[in-house]
């Protein structure tokens, strides 16, 4: 059963809002079961019950080979003010994000997947201000999906199959950005190193960063990163890691 607490009335007007969103509910291996507010799949009181829905993690690179970085603002309800990949969010129960009919793909993942491009251009668009032309659908590379969970506080959390996409600018001058400042508090552009060096701030309690992001780039990111030239070779849309 799923439980609908707490009042968001103390958090900040807009993202309460987003709160009521719908997400897709999935079972352990990524098949739709129905629709859920964004607020009762980040309650850990339902995470807990086994609550599971689908997200997406987007890596954006510019044509030099840095990955763009942003600061969650001091709003957000869950991992306010840590620092993570590009852009991480939800597909929702909107048309293009959640339907499958027409398509021939045979697994849960490829069915998803145009569903999943099109929240990803959806959101780079509403949190980082990047003009959905410069977001071409076709551009964004599916690499493979992550499992896992993580609390954000002892009320929030996530527990989430994340979609990984990675994008890289094809022209010499990166994206276009007008930062949301409800979403988004700071961004930068990263090498490997420096994103090291990020990470061991981040041990010292320099900085604060999601848990998902630390995960993928533990296990997966700087492999990843260094196959940018050629990264279907690094596809591996068929596999769900548990993490």
């Amino acid at each position: 059963m799923v439980v609908a607490t707490p009042n968001l009335t103390n958090y900040d007007e807009e993202q309460a809002r987003l709160m009521e969103e719908k997400c897709i509910l999935i079972d352990e291996n990524d098949r739709p079961l129905g629709f859920e507010s964004k607020k009762n799949c980040h309650l850990m009181t339902n995470i807990n019950q086994g609550l599971l829905h689908r997200a997406f993690s987007v890596f954006l690179f510019d044509q030099a080979g840095r990955l763009l970085l942003q600061q969650r603002s001091d709003e957000k309800i869950t991992f306010p003010d840590c620092f993570t990949n590009t852009c991480c969010s939800h597909p929702l129960n909107l048309h293009g994000e959640c339907e499958t009919a027409g398509l021939k793909e045979k697994t849960p993942a490829t069915s998803a997947e145009l569903g999943v491009r099109r929240a990803a251009q959806r959101k780079l668009e509403h949190e980082l201000g990047i003009p959905r032309s410069e977001l071409p659908l076709e551009q964004f590379q599916y690499l493979t999906r992550i499992h896992y969970l993580a609390g954000s506080d002892s009320v929030w959390g996530e527990h989430e199959i994340d979609y990984i996409l990675f994008f890289r600018a094809k022209g010499p001058e990166p994206v276009t950005l007008h930062v949301n400042p409800n979403e988004v508090k700071s961004v930068r552009y990263v090498t490997p190193a420096e994103l090291k060096q990020l990470f061991a701030d981040a041990a010292q309690d320099k900085v604060l960063v999601t848990p998902w992001f630390r995960l993928i780039c533990e296990k997966f990111l700087f492999q990843w990163w260094e196959k940018l030239d050629n990264l279907e070779s690094q596809y591996d849309t068929e596999t769900i890691h548990r993490m």
